[in-house]
């Protein structure tokens, strides 16, 4: 007898391989946008209405490939999955860019 219990390390892996998807798109998109605005709009504004959208997208386009029909509560979870991919494209590479500095500052100590 199967059970959920069973599916969530399979379902936990697929979704942060999402979110690390979406980020890398949201980021390379923020980035073009970002040159073209001139600074005119506000990065992290920029950033979090990019990953609803591409989110979004990439869930309706999953949804119409598989043929799942769309409910709210899948709606609901895609527009909270934005909100990780938006937080993950704010912080996570500014966070991963400053721990590599760290990293390069104690290195350069230690010689």
């Amino acid at each position: 007898m199967e059970t959920i219990l069973q599916y969530i390390p399979a379902v936990l892996s697929a979704i942060l391989l999402a979110v690390l998807i979406l980020m890398v798109i949201t980021n390379i998109i923020v980035e073009v946008v970002k040159k073209l605005t001139w600074d005119k709009v506000p990065t992290n504004l920029l950033a979090f209405i990019v990953a609803m959208a591409v989110t979004l997208l990439a869930f309706f386009a999953v949804c119409r490939i598989l043929a799942v029909p769309i409910v709210w509560y899948m709606v609901a979870a895609a527009i909270g999955l934005g909100f990780f991919v938006a937080f993950a494209a704010m912080f996570g590479w500014d966070k991963f860019r400053q721990m590599l500095e760290q990293i390069t500052r104690l290195e350069s100590r230690g010689k």
